[in-house]
């Protein structure tokens, strides 16, 4: 691959030079938007139909325990196969999942079911979800670092984030007038047909060779335990996905926002979609900002920063008697999360080497899927347990204590500086 001039390291659309990183960036849009929309309807209509948070919180929980059982092991695989190949048959698993949870709703069939009976039905297939996703995210992450130079690692991380974040808006909106127009069958369909389309997509991105692996014993276990090794003996990285997690595990409010929605601001699923949407909103207008002016000089303070400030705006949204404001402050979260998203990308790209990146990013996935998919779960039970408006500030303290205490122990890091993709952070 050549290299590219200093002039196009400038460039803020370095990346979107090279057309199979847009393709596969294009392809992650379009699933991500399909992955909202079944979210956002299936979490509607579990809450209209049991009025319990913890049902809300039991979606994340179906699907986190599959994802972290076998990202480490999909990791591996990723590391050792084809990674496009890998991407296609997980997509597959994906659409016969939500085949699946389309049958079971459909009317007639859902009729001769118990309530019970659809509900673990619904929980199972979300599984099935969280399965298909344990080897898609990691040779989805391990496989963007191969389509475009070192040297614009940071403008590719930007520009990653923007198309996530853009579907991020685009995924709850249309999950909230999908869900209202053609009720959860019809979102279901929707669903399908993005996904056949990011296969169409995958078409345009060449199999890259599977780099050999210096240290390979042959023993998967000793392989998937030198991801583990090394993350653990790179502190920028452990700390980064740590301070993810924790905070998102405690701050994060996506999963009880039908609550919000539907019993204190009241705006039913129309509000509950643009709710949904706002902090990909603010994002996107700052994760724009990065392209032209990336967070990477000091890139950890910048990202410590901007984790205070979510915490600062979870708290500013559990108190907010209004709709406008709930909207602001879920916007504020999303705008300082996408610099703290924009950071810890360039650190998973710039750090691991080759032969370790889809270890490596199965370990970040873990860790995601951990704040996602179990904060979900916590969410719904803390809600349930504390009230829902507690539990949001209980969560806002809690991001703002581990962020302080991280700063503590990694003073050392503070101005590192990854704008030249080659950075070699100091270890504390």
């Amino acid at each position: 691959m050549s290299h590219p001039a200093p002039s196009q390291r400038r460039d803020p659309y370095a990346a979107l030079r090279y057309p199979e990183f847009v393709c596969l960036i294009s392809g992650s849009f379009l699933l991500t938007c399909a992955l909202l929309i079944q979210q956002i309807a299936l979490a509607y209509e579990l809450y209209l139909v049991t009025h319990d948070p913890l049902s809300l919180g039991l979606i994340g929980l179906a699907e986190a325990v599959p994802f972290i059982t076998l990202a480490l092991f999909g990791g591996y695989v990723a590391d050792r196969f084809d990674k496009r190949r890998i991407l296609q048959l997980s997509l597959l698993a994906m659409m016969a999942a939500s085949a699946a949870l389309a049958l079971i709703t459909w009317s007639p069939l859902r009729a001769q079911m118990s309530q019970t009976a659809w509900l673990w039905g619904v929980y199972l297939l979300i599984g099935v979800l969280g399965f298909a996703r344990g080897f898609y995210s990691p040779a989805m992450s391990s496989l963007r670092p191969f389509l475009v130079p070192r040297e614009i690692y940071g403008n590719s991380a930007s520009w990653s984030a923007t198309f996530w974040q853009s579907a991020a808006i685009s995924g709850p909106v249309m999950g909230g007038f999908c869900y209202a127009w053609f009720g959860l069958v019809g979102s279901l369909a929707v669903v399908i047909v993005l996904i056949g389309s990011v296969q169409i997509l995958l078409q345009f991105v060449r199999p890259r060779p599977v780099i050999a692996d210096p240290d390979n014993t042959g023993n998967v276990w000793q392989s998937l335990r030198e991801g583990m090794q090394y993350v653990r003996r790179t502190p920028m990285i452990l700390y980064a996905i740590s301070l993810d997690m924790l905070t998102v595990l405690f701050g994060g409010v996506i999963a009880i926002l039908p609550i919000f929605a539907e019993d204190i601001l009241m705006v039913g699923p129309e509000g509950l979609g643009a709710l949904r949407a706002a902090p990909a909103v603010g994002a996107l207008a700052t994760i724009i900002l990065t392209a032209y002016f990336p967070p990477l000089k000091n890139a950890w303070r910048n990202m410590l920063l901007a984790v205070l400030g979510f915490g600062a705006a979870t708290l500013v949204f559990a108190v907010s008697p209004w709709w406008w404001l709930s909207l602001a402050a879920l916007a504020a979260t999303g705008a300082f999360d996408s610099i703290s998203v924009v950071v810890r990308n360039t650190i998973l790209q710039v750090m691991p080497p080759d032969h370790l990146r889809g270890r490596v990013q199965a370990v970040n996935s873990i860790f995601i899927s951990t704040s996602n998919e179990i904060g979900a779960f916590e969410s719904g039970l803390a809600a349930k347990i504390m009230g829902t408006i507690p539990s949001v500030i209980f969560g806002g303290v809690v991001t703002v204590g581990v962020t302080a205490d991280i700063w503590r122990r990694s003073k050392a890091l503070l101005n590192v500086d990854l704008r030249d993709g080659h950075g070699s952070p100091p270890q504390p």
